[in-house]
């Protein structure tokens, strides 16, 4: 019987960055056999964090890391209040009031009850986990990873959420423009993409054709592709506006495809908000198919990202991967993947957008070459290898002020 199950090893990167690449990297692993990590955030699957954790955990396991990962539970109105904060955090108003902090913290704790850490070190992912390390008596390094846009946050609620960010031993953001005023040590690691996922590894032309037949997406015209959570920062009503200037001018097909994350009860509303905007040539639609969205990336011509903030914009990485060339707003870690005219284009504006959907669609040889170039920049910086080693070398500089049990 043909055998489907695989883990994917650090080895299997070789053909990607090479044999000296995968044995550093497992000299480094093998220091820290035994070492026992713990992720905690606040859902498994919708959004970059989940898509991170997923395979990075597995990876971790594979060179001899313990790593684990949990989630923390809560009522609607805790992922109501957390996804405040998290606007907030990007700049959004915020009424910060006691009573949503009560919530908050409540429930924090509660889920503390329920969690019993017992690791070499806890790495907590984005605010709504944050206070934890209010109720743990701290054995270990504890380190705050940060996957929001910090550049503007809303000074009353970074006050109240640094009071827990300063207890930790460390706090990781994804670039150097989120640096904020704190004591204890910043690092920056960009995210990364797993090429071996459903989602990223190379898919036929015949698979391709089913996944889009399936949810009737015509491929008789150009295909202008956004794949986001329905999130208004992701600007989605921008993105129909700009096609509809640019359809003028060319004919294509607008797929907005996006999912609602477990964490996120703004999802919905946003979603709901667009159908009427559907028609033949743009369509709308909330799934969760990974392979959907590799086939939709694959075929487009283009695919957007045009966020008004944004932490890093892992579909964009994972566009890029497929040789698609990208067209994303000129904001935070979007602006770390696209060299603007290279290998996709960085925009200010929907009248922007429309005019650089334009001249891609009108232009294949540009997108041809945009597309080798975004791949060939995926693979020499956003590939999770490189991700798993920065967190080695984050795990082996912790080293006198904790006595491990490894």
């Amino acid at each position: 019987m043909k055998k489907h199950s695989k883990i994917v090893r650090i080895e299997d990167y070789e053909p990607y960055i090479g044999g000296e690449s995968v044995e550093r990297i497992i000299r480094k692993a093998k220091i820290l056999k035994n070492y026992h990590v713990i992720h905690v955030n606040s859902t498994y699957y919708g959004g970059g964090v989940a898509e991170l954790l997923s395979p990075l955990t597995l990876l971790m396991n594979t060179v001899g890391i313990k790593a684990g990962w949990r989630v923390i539970q809560g009522a609607p109105d805790f992922f109501s209040i957390t996804k405040k904060m998290h606007n907030g955090l990007q700049g959004g108003e915020i009424n910060l009031s006691d009573r949503k902090k009560a919530i908050y913290e409540q429930t924090v704790l509660e889920n503390s009850i329920r969690n019993h850490f017992d690791h070499d070190l806890v790495v907590v992912h984005d605010p709504q986990p944050l206070p934890l390390i209010n109720y743990y008596q701290k054995k270990c390094p504890w380190v705050w990873r940060c996957h929001i846009d910090l550049s503007h946050p809303h000074p009353e609620l970074w006050r109240y959420l640094a009071s827990f960010v300063e207890k930790y031993d460390a706090a990781i953001l994804s670039i150097e423009e989120y640096r904020q005023n704190l004591s204890i040590p910043q690092l920056f690691f960009l995210p990364a993409i797993d090429p071996f996922s459903i989602k990223n590894r190379k898919m036929d032309e015949t698979a391709i054709e089913e996944r889009l037949q399936y949810y009737n997406i015509p491929t008789d015209l150009p295909l202008v592709v956004q794949i986001s959570r329905f999130d208004r920062w992701k600007d989605p009503e921008g993105v129909i506006k700009a096609f509809k200037i640019a359809r003028k001018e060319v004919d294509c097909t607008l797929v907005l495809l996006g999912n609602v994350a477990t964490d996120d009860p703004e999802g919905t509303t946003v979603y709901e908000s667009l159908l009427d905007q559907r028609e033949e040539r743009i369509i709308i639609l909330s799934r969760e198919d990974s392979s959907l969205v590799n086939a939709l990336q694959s075929k487009a011509a283009v695919v957007l990202q045009k966020s008004i903030r944004e932490g890093f914009g892992l579909t964009v990485t994972e566009a890029m991967w497929k040789g698609t060339p990208v067209i994303g707003g000129n904001v935070g870690g979007i602006r770390y993947q696209i060299e603007d005219g290279v290998n996709g284009f960085l925009v200010n504006s929907v009248k922007e957008t429309a005019d650089r959907i334009v001249r891609l669609l009108k232009d294949p040889k540009l997108r041809d070459e945009m597309g080798h170039a975004a791949r060939e920049k995926v693979r020499r910086n956003f590939l999770l290898s490189r991700l798993l080693e920065e967190y080695l070398d984050l795990f082996n500089s912790f080293e006198t002020k904790y006595i491990y049990k490894g």
